[in-house]
């Protein structure tokens, strides 16, 4: 099916010049779309893979025997992988050789993410040991390369299955998946690659982009040889338009500058210059580390103008109040779990949400593949990302998530498409919010420190109920009745009423001595209604809020629902549950393939229906 077919004109276009402006960043599924270099060589295909149940080998000269092959980077669990495995395995071992790329200077090995502990060798050398299962890490292996051309990789991936006390997520602990939580994902996960860069190159980089003062902040961090002298190039540009050509000395191996671009003034000059879900428009940067004449390191980057914040009880985008249309997306897919099976994929899922109304997505217990934020990126989708959930309380539970989310922030802060940070969900992991003050405190300083990492996004403390602090109240009510939630939210209902007395959950929506302060107001879960025909295969399994039976039974309450929502003022956005299927759970407006239940159109006039707001103001 061709999506865009079924998008308007508009779209379509919007669509098409996308794609002509991003055709010379995108590099073949580049991993790490924001720091891109032309020398690089992915790892991910066939490698030895070897279940360690009983945690007898501590290096790689234990295994005598490599039982089984897999396809990385799809996950031991997923049947993509050919080992299609659901038990529950804590220790599993993987082996690759490559040829060594040739080239001078240094071989970077990267882990897009590995689940939960990885503990990496490379030619029988112990190289590193990483804890945390969403974020990256990279290694310079350059010291122990060889001389025969080939390069050995061994990778130990520890994931005890029964541990709760680790950002987790939807992974279930039980041994069929439950209830709302899925098939479990261990070891490699997201791309494997390596790259060849100079001995002294460009490490990373951010970009914040500063409406009031039309700059772009910038922060260069240099790697490797320490050398006098060396100068940053840096080209902004909008197709054939250059922005900015400047360049910098770098001193201690850092750069910080504040871009100021030339204000065009007048809004509707300023506004062919801003990036939103409705005109994505990107900034390509071409970045070159030079030596004197030498050039030693050249990366390629996009940024955006845009900015993101709170005035009273409104979402601002650019300055200009913004009516949030979300869909819960879980980032699940049947055959290949938390991994998409392509870049393709994840573009599609992109245009699917776009092409059904929605402007962006809640992306639920799951820190997405940077390909995913590059696409929405480039064809406008607004994220709120959040992080995954453990399930415990207890010193150790703290110390991971704060040192994951800290990882997370920083790997995922400059793109634009990015708006809201939610580090807890429903008080999964702090669950006596209301009688601990420990529980509290935790919740309360993820809050600061993420408004310390990145003062620039809302963050939402707690997202559904038993707020603290936080730049958005967020509700989660699946009361699925349309009279009955405009009767609870409607017009005649007073706002300190509605946080005295609604229960949704039977959970308190804010906590005492944490009022609500005027900030928005959204119903950030609702909905949730499940297609579950009796004829279905596995019709009995099949989860959700309420369940319809057939399709125009399913039509008709969404349609209802969101006329409902889209008509309540208090609101000042919405996100619905859930975009696709996802194993047990067939509350999908989607099923698991991506197939629409219902006509994408019929389900864009639903989530545009009614209110008072338009999908670009109110």
């Amino acid at each position: 099916m061709n999506l865009l077919l079924e998008m308007s004109s508009g779209e379509i276009e919007l669509h098409r010049n996308a794609d002509v402006n991003r055709t010379k960043l995108v590099v073949d599924g580049y991993p790490r779309p924001q720091l891109q270099r032309q020398n690089w060589h992915s790892l991910n295909g066939v490698w030895k893979f070897v279940f360690d149940d009983k945690g007898q080998f501590v290096q790689p000269s234990d295994i005598s025997e490599w039982m089984y092959t897999i396809e990385v980077p799809f996950a031991p669990e997923s049947t993509k992988s050919g080992i299609n495995d659901l038990g529950f395995h804590s220790n599993c071992w993987y082996e690759r050789e490559f040829a060594t790329p040739s080239g001078e200077g240094r071989l970077l090995l990267h882990f897009g993410a590995v689940d939960y502990r990885a503990r990496v060798w490379v030619n029988g050398h112990f190289m590193a040991d990483h804890e945390g299962g969403h974020t990256p890490f990279s290694i310079d292996i350059t010291p122990v390369l060889n001389n025969s051309g080939v390069t050995k990789v061994t990778v130990w991936a520890q994931d005890d299955p029964h541990d709760l006390a680790k950002p987790r997520g939807k992974q279930d602990w039980q041994l069929e998946p439950h209830s709302i939580w899925y098939p479990r994902t261990s070891g490699i996960w997201q791309t494997v690659w390596v790259e060849r860069v100079s001995g002294t190159y460009i490490d990373r980089i951010r970009w914040a982009p500063e409406f009031e003062r039309w700059e772009i902040g910038f922060y260069a961090a240099i790697a490797g040889n320490r050398q006098d002298g060396i100068q940053l190039k840096v080209k902004l540009s909008i197709g054939d338009t250059v922005l900015v050509k400047d360049t910098y000395e770098v001193f201690n191996g850092e750069i910080h500058r504040r871009i100021a671009l030339s204000d065009p003034g007048i809004d509707d000059y300023r506004n062919e210059l801003l990036w939103s879900p409705e005109k994505p428009t990107l900034i390509d940067a071409e970045i070159q580390l030079w030596e004197n004449d030498q050039l030693l390191d050249e990366v390629r980057s996009y940024t955006a103008m845009r900015t993101v914040g709170i005035q009273r009880d409104r979402f601002m985008l650019n300055g200009r109040p913004y009516y949030l249309r979300l869909v819960l997306d879980q980032g699940y897919w049947q055959d290949t779990l938390m991994t998409p099976p392509s870049d393709a994929a994840l573009r599609r899922d992109v245009e699917l949400v776009k092409a059904m109304g929605f402007n962006g997505v809640r992306k639920h217990q799951k820190i997405e593949d940077p390909r995913f934020l590059y696409w929405a990126d480039v064809l406008g989708l607004l994220v709120w990302e959040e992080m995954p959930s453990a399930y415990r309380f207890t010193p150790k539970a703290v110390e991971r998530i704060t040192k994951e989310w800290t990882e997370v922030i920083e790997r995922d802060i400059s793109h634009p498409c990015i708006v809201v940070w939610v580090p807890f969900n429903e008080s999964w992991g702090v669950p006596n919010l209301v009688e601990t003050p420990a529980h509290r405190n935790y919740v309360l300083a993820m809050y600061h420190l993420t408004k310390t990492l990145d003062p620039s996004r809302p963050v939402v403390g707690n997202d559904g109920w038993e707020s603290t602090d936080t730049d958005i109240l967020a509700i989660h009510d699946y009361e699925t009745n349309a009279l009955r939630l405009a009767h609870r939210y409607g017009p005649e209902v007073k706002l300190s009423d509605l946080f005295e007395r609604r229960r949704p959950g039977g959970r308190i929506l804010t906590l005492d001595h944490y009022p609500h302060q005027g900030q928005p107001v959204m119903l950030t879960e609702f909905g949730g209604i499940a297609y579950a025909p009796d004829d279905k295969p596995d019709a009995d399994k099949a989860w959700g809020y309420e369940r319809c039976f057939n399709i125009s039974e399913l039509e008709m309450k969404y349609t209802a629902l969101l006329e409902t929502v889209n008509n309540i003022e208090m609101f000042s956005g919405f996100c619905y549950t859930q975009f696709a299927d996802t194993f047990q759970e067939a509350n999908g407006l989607v099923y698991s393939d991506r197939t629409p239940k219902i006509s994408i159109e019929a389900i864009r006039q639903a989530t545009l229906s009614g209110g008072v707001c338009t999908p670009t103001s109110c």
